[in-house]
């Protein structure tokens, strides 16, 4: 099955590549490698924002990583257009989360499991999940990530 067979299957429509914020690119290529800047959870127009460990739950933390395995898959397919010829190697999960929250890898899991979902073997990856106490604009998450290209 394609992956835009499998989007449908699943009724997930990607939103638009956004647009880079500051002074850098949303994707670079080198050699068979796309390096996609980290992408943050945006939903109905709007910034998610929150903190995990300070009144925002991790289930809420991973809906939004799950918008940012969707707004990279986006990035990619603007950068290569077949997401066929696409295979996830890593992503790296950046949680918004008080010093005393230790659940980053279950958030980070909204957007791991969303490549599975999406790409099915090709998604499996490897994996950073890091806490900081605090991202841009107030943000719960932030994940960034490596795809091989065909």
């Amino acid at each position: 099955m394609s992956i835009d067979a499998r989007l449908a299957e699943l009724n997930i429509t990607l939103p638009d590549a956004a647009a880079p914020a500051a002074n850098y690119v949303p994707t670079v290529r080198t050699g068979n490698l796309l390096y996609v800047s980290g992408q943050v959870p945006i939903q109905d127009g709007k910034l998610v924002v929150g903190q995990l460990g300070a009144g925002y739950s991790v289930e809420d933390g991973a809906a939004a990583a799950r918008l940012c395995g969707l707004s990279l898959i986006a990035q990619v397919r603007k950068a290569v257009g077949d997401l066929d010829k696409v295979r996830v190697v890593k992503l790296n999960g950046f949680v918004n989360a008080t010093g005393d929250f230790g659940d980053h890898p279950a958030v980070v899991n909204g957007a791991s499991d969303l490549m599975v979902e999406v790409f099915g073997d090709k998604g499996r990856h490897a994996r950073s999940a890091v806490g900081s106490s605090s991202l841009p604009f107030g943000v719960a998450v932030e994940v960034e990530g490596i795809f091989e290209i065909e």
